[in-house]
């Protein structure tokens, strides 16, 4: 089976409880949608959240947040394939997998892709305060088309992405300190694009802190969502 969660901005104590009371079986996936948080420190506080993570012992594919750094930029990652797609990973924790964008992963009978990354509203203040913030946070423009091309290429049963498409915004949980005016949703405008013209089973996103349930659309935090086989 596959199980699916939100963030968890590098605490993984979350992840470790359920798998204990939940019996997994060694050929199980658990999905994190985003916001691990295993890749933003890049010292030992990430080796510590990759250590425990790894050490669950079955394979855990992470999608790409906004806040942690891509692991394209960090050098000690590699890709590899992966379930038929790529992947971003540490030779030191083979079961943590981190999703390349616009990959397209098959897992018991169900084919999978990967759209991460999206606009960080507290940009400016982890700037101000010297903590980690990445230009890169949202997908580029070649990011963009290459998702658009691998749908427009293959069938898909489920989109996995960090934030959802403008459509299904749940605006009961915006912050009221920041002005939504000067909030760049480009990337949800895409993905409403996207999800205007695509057929699939269901899509599941993490980012907002919510857990919830819209048509076909799942949001994750706290929450768990399984995929059965």
């Amino acid at each position: 089976m596959v199980f699916l969660t939100g963030d968890i901005h590098g605490n993984p104590s979350r992840v470790i409880e359920f798998y204990k009371k939940s019996g997994f079986s060694d050929s199980d996936v658990i999905i994190i949608l985003g916001d691990v948080g295993a890749n933003y420190y890049t010292g030992s506080r990430d080796a510590l959240v990759k250590s425990m993570l790894n050490g669950i012992g079955v394979d855990i594919l992470c999608i790409h947040g906004n806040h942690e750094m891509r692991p394209a930029n960090i050098p000690s990652y590699h890709l590899t394939e992966w379930n038929g797609g790529k992947v971003w990973i540490e030779d030191e924790y083979p079961h943590l997998q981190f999703a390349k964008d616009g990959e397209i992963y098959s897992i018991e009978g169900n084919r999978y892709i990967a759209i991460g990354g999206a606009y960080s509203v507290d940009k400016y203040y982890r700037l101000a305060m010297n903590y980690g913030w990445w230009e890169d946070e949202q997908p580029s423009d070649e990011i963009k088309q290459y998702v658009e091309k691998q749908l427009e290429e293959n069938e898909i049963n489920i989109v996995l992405s960090h934030t959802c498409p403008l459509k299904y915004e749940p605006t009961e949980v915006f912050l009221s300190q920041v002005d939504q005016s000067k909030v760049d949703k480009s990337t949800e405008i895409w993905l409403d694009k996207i999800e205007d013209n695509l057929k699939y089973m269901a899509w599941f996103c993490g980012h907002w802190h919510t857990d919830k349930r819209i048509d076909k659309m799942h949001f994750l935090f706290e929450g768990w969502d399984v995929v059965k086989n």
